[in-house]
C-alpha cells in the first residue's frame, strides 16, 4: 500500500465508473457488490502510488467505500455524488468462468457524468482512462496539462459505434490496453500480431493485450513480451481483473525512474500478480485484504514460471 515515504511518487490519474454489481457465480450469487472500474484500478494502483479518480456515484453508494480508498491513499475530491441512484450492472458468468452474460444494465447518474478534473488534477504524470466513451476520455485529455504516460482501455461498443472518436483518443495516447478479441475488430485483422502491428500505427507506442487465464502480451518498440496468468487453484469472480491489472500497472510504473522496456516488464509482471489476486474473492474482497507480503510472495513465484536458465 502507498505509504509517506513514497509521498514523492506521482499520483495516478483514474477516470471511470464506480458502480454496483449484481452477480451470479458458479459459486455464488452476490447482490450490491461495490465494482466499477475506477473502483478497481483505483485499490490497485494505491498498492505502489498515490491515485486520483474522477467518477460519479448516486446517494445510495456507500460512505464506508469512499472511507476505504482514502484510508489507501485515494484522492477522491474528483469523485461527484449526485442525486439519483448509482450506476449497476448484472451479469451472469458460465460455469468455467471464461464468458459472461450481461442481464442488466442500468446507467442511473452514469448517464449525466461529463468528466470534470479538480485544478489539483491537472498536473496529472500519469493518466488512466477507463472503459468510457470516447468523447469523455477525449475531454479528460483536453483538461490534462503534460501527462508523461496515458494509458487508455476500451470496448467492443465503442469501436463499432463511436470508431471516429475513438481514433482521436487513440491518436493522443501512448498505450493502449485491451483483450485480443477487441484488438482484432479494431485492426479488423485476426492475427494478433499484425492486428497490433496495425493498431500501433493509429497512434500508441504501446499496447498491451489481456487474454485472461493465458496472461498478456506486450507489442512496443522493442517486440513482443510475454506475461504468464498465475496459474491459481480457486477462481472465483474475474470481474474487475482487467481495471485491476490496468491500475496496477500504471501505480507501479510511477515507481520507476525511466519507464522504458524493462521498467514496463517488470510492471507488467507486477500487474498480472496483483490481478490474480482480484479473481480469487467476490468483488473487492480479496483486493483489499491483499498486504505486500503475500503480493511480494506471488510476484516471486510468477517470475519462477518464465525463468530459463541454460
Amino acid at each position: 500500500m502507498h505509504t509517506p515515504e513514497t509521498d514523492q511518487i506521482p499520483a495516478v490519474l483514474i477516470v471511470g465508473s464506480m458502480a454496483f454489481d449484481d452477480l451470479e457465480l458458479p459459486s455464488t450469487s452476490a447482490t450490491d457488490v461495490v465494482g466499477g472500474s475506477a473502483t478497481y484500478a483505483a485499490l490497485a494502483a494505491s498498492l505502489f502510488a498515490p491515485a486520483r479518480v474522477v467518477a460519479i456515484v448516486g446517494r445510495d453508494f456507500p460512505e464506508s467505500t469512499f472511507a476505504e480508498l482514502r484510508g489507501r491513499g485515494v484522492d477522491m475530491q474528483g469523485v461527484i455524488r449526485a442525486d439519483g441512484r448509482t450506476f449497476r450492472w448484472s451479469g451472469r458468468y458460465a460455469s468455467d468462468l471464461s464468458s459472461r452474460t450481461t442481464l442488466d444494465t442500468q446507467l442511473n447518474v452514469f448517464a449525466h457524468f461529463r468528466p470534470k478534473l479538480p485544478a489539483a488534477y491537472q498536473d496529472s504524470q500519469i493518466v488512466l482512462l477507463g472503459n468510457i466513451h470516447p468523447e469523455l476520455q477525449l475531454e479528460v485529455l483536453d483538461q490534462v496539462r503534460a501527462p508523461r504516460i496515458v494509458a487508455a482501455d476500451t470496448m467492443n461498443y465503442w469501436i463499432d459505434g463511436e470508431r471516429p472518436a475513438l481514433l482521436r483518443v487513440l491518436a493522443r495516447i501512448d498505450t493502449l490496453i485491451i483483450n485480443d478479441e477487441e484488438l482484432r475488430q479494431l485492426a479488423g485483422q485476426h492475427n494478433i500480431r499484425l492486428a497490433a502491428r496495425a493498431v500501433q500505427e493509429l497512434g500508441p507506442q504501446r499496447l498491451i493485450v489481456k487474454r485472461g487465464e493465458h496472461g498478456a502480451l506486450l507489442f512496443d518498440e522493442t517486440g513482443v513480451f510475454v506475461v504468464p496468468a498465475f496459474p491459481l487453484d480457486t477462481e472465483i469472480d474475474p470481474t474487475g481483473a482487467g481495471d485491476t491489472f490496468a491500475g496496477a500497472l500504471l501505480g507501479h510504473l510511477a515507481t520507476r525512474l525511466t519507464n522504458d522496456a524493462p521498467d514496463l516488464r517488470l510492471s507488467l509482471l507486477t500487474a498480472a500478480a496483483v490481478a490474480s489476486f482480484c479473481v480469487q474473492g467476490v468483488g473487492t474482497t480479496r483486493l483489499t485484504a491483499l498486504d505486500r507480503s503475500q503480493l511480494a510472495e506471488r510476484i516471486s513465484e510468477l517470475r519462477s514460471l518464465i525463468d530459463v536458465r541454460d
